[in-house]
Formats: structure tokens, C-alpha cells, sequence
């Protein structure tokens, strides 16, 4: 695993972009050549100026900001707005070298738009991280242009390596990737919404109700994380034989919960493609 990173320029450091910039910069691993982040505003650029080893510009301040950042890093991460990227790219190019590493976190745009604007020659990755990243705990799905390299790819995979697991997959296979793990984190959060008010049902207080339920869910996860087992056999070891846990997993089963969730995830993915058609 590489125990550095090429220069870093993050145009567009929202929320996403902010979050995977902190992990680097929480990781402690070496950037050689720095951290540059570009946002609109001075406001959003402040929140960013204190953290070691960036230099945080605010466009408003600084227009060619974007143009300065892309020129002096190895890998740049692309992290504005869908519909404003392919004037970004316009934008960039021209201070692009050939071996700069172009990392999408676009929501929906394609590499065909990347290699459309930059040349079908750019080294582009595109990424599909989640919210989770925040914390360091996120799945970042990854896939690969066709002039993308072994070595550039293992560089973008320990910049994402930083705020939790990633995935190779096909472009074919990201829309699909952001059903199940972009997604993810509301359906859990709904499961938990519903858990709690159960619990308020059978008279609990709000406070102990949502205590129980999300001290739960962070519970089982943290048991299956430790232990290694599959979930199949951590849920058996839960469900006693003519048990109070094997009468109400009986319900869950009799509600189809496996056909729902294929569903909800096949209505993301119709969602997702109709997206990037501009629907």
C-alpha cells in the first residue's frame, strides 16, 4: 500500500469532496506537493483553510482558483455539481499534463463526457462514494477509463482507502453500485426510523425508544464487523428455536422483505438511469 499521495486538488470541496479531503487529511498519510480545494464562496472556503496542509480558495476571491489548483496536482478530484462539469473540464484543460489522474465524484456523469472534453487520452477514474465517508466508514465504488493505468488506479484506491472500502466495478455497474450502497445508508435509516417507533408503540419514552433502536443497529454491526461471520449465521445464533426472535423473524419474512428490497433497489437503479439521460 502507498505511503503517499501525488499533490491533491479538490475542485469543488462540498460536502462529498469535504468529506473524502478530511479522511485524507485525518489519515495522516503523506501528500507530496499539498492539498489545493476550490469553492464558490468565501464562507465554504474558510471551513476548509484550517486543516494541515491545505490551501483552501474561494472562487468568488480568486476565479482562476480551479485553473491554478488542476495545474500543480497529480490527481484532481472533480467534485462540483453534475451539470457543471463538463465547463469545469472545458475549463482545466488547457493546464492539464497527460499524466494528471481525473477523479469524478460526479453523481450520473459518464467517462464519455470526461473523455469528450479533456481527450480520449485522460487518465479518468470515476467514483461513486457515500455519505458514510464523514466518518471514515464509507464504501467507494471505482471505475476505470480505458487510458487509465495499474499505478494510477492503486493511487486512487489508497485516496479512498482513507475514508473507508472500495470497490472495482464496470461504469456499466455503478448506477446499479449506488442503488444498493449510495442508497444504503437511508434504507438503514428508515429501518431504524420504523424500529423506534415500534418501540413507542409498546410505551417506551422517545428518548429510550430511539436509544434501544440505534444502539441496536450500531451494535449488530460492529458484532458482525468483528467477528467475520456471515450475517445468515450471527441472525441463527440470535434465533432460538420456538423463540420470541424466530416468531417475529417469521413476520418480517411473511412481508416479503426480500422481493421489497429488490424492488426499491430496481426503482433507484430506473431512477439513476433516468438521471443521467436528464429526465
Amino acid at each position: 500500500m502507498a505511503d503517499s499521495l501525488p499533490a491533491l486538488a479538490f475542485l469543488g470541496a462540498g460536502s462529498m469532496g469535504g468529506a473524502i479531503l478530511r479522511g485524507v487529511v485525518a489519515s495522516g498519510i503523506a501528500i507530496d506537493g499539498g492539498i489545493t480545494a476550490t469553492n464558490r464562496s468565501s464562507d465554504s472556503a474558510a471551513a476548509l483553510a484550517g486543516l494541515p496542509g491545505v490551501t483552501s480558495i474561494a472562487l468568488e476571491g480568486q476565479p482562476d482558483g480551479n485553473l491554478d489548483a488542476a495545474a500543480s496536482a497529480g490527481v484532481v478530484i472533480v467534485g462540483v455539481k453534475p451539470a457543471m462539469v463538463p465547463d469545469l473540464l472545458r475549463e482545466i484543460a488547457p493546464q492539464l499534463v497527460p499524466e494528471t489522474i481525473i477523479v469524478s465524484v460526479a453523481a450520473g456523469v459518464t467517462l464519455q463526457t470526461f473523455a469528450d472534453a479533456l481527450g480520449a487520452d485522460a487518465r479518468v477514474i470515476r467514483s461513486m462514494p457515500n455519505t458514510p465517508a464523514t466518518v471514515g466508514k464509507a464504501v467507494t465504488g471505482l471505475a476505470v477509463g480505458a487510458s487509465v493505468t495499474a499505478d494510477d488506479l492503486a493511487v486512487v484506491r489508497r485516496l479512498f482507502e482513507t475514508v473507508g472500502a472500495v470497490i472495482e466495478v464496470p461504469e456499466s455497474q455503478i448506477d446499479a453500485l449506488s442503488t444498493i450502497s449510495g442508497s444504503g445508508p437511508a434504507y438503514v435509516f428508515l429501518l431504524i426510523e420504523e424500529l423506534t417507533r415500534a418501540a413507542i408503540g409498546m410505551g417506551f419514552a422517545e428518548a429510550d425508544a430511539r436509544l434501544m433502536a440505534e444502539q441496536t443497529f450500531i451494535g449488530a454491526t460492529a458484532l458482525l464487523d468483528a467477528s467475520g461471520e456471515e450475517p445468515a449465521e450471527l441472525r441463527r445464533r440470535v434465533t432460538s428455536p420456538k423463540g420470541t426472535t424466530e416468531r417475529a423473524i417469521a413476520v418480517l419474512q411473511n412481508a416479503h422483505l426480500d422481493r421489497t428490497f429488490a424492488d426499491a433497489a430496481a426503482a433507484a437503479l430506473v431512477r439513476a438511469k433516468e438521471l443521467a439521460a436528464g429526465i
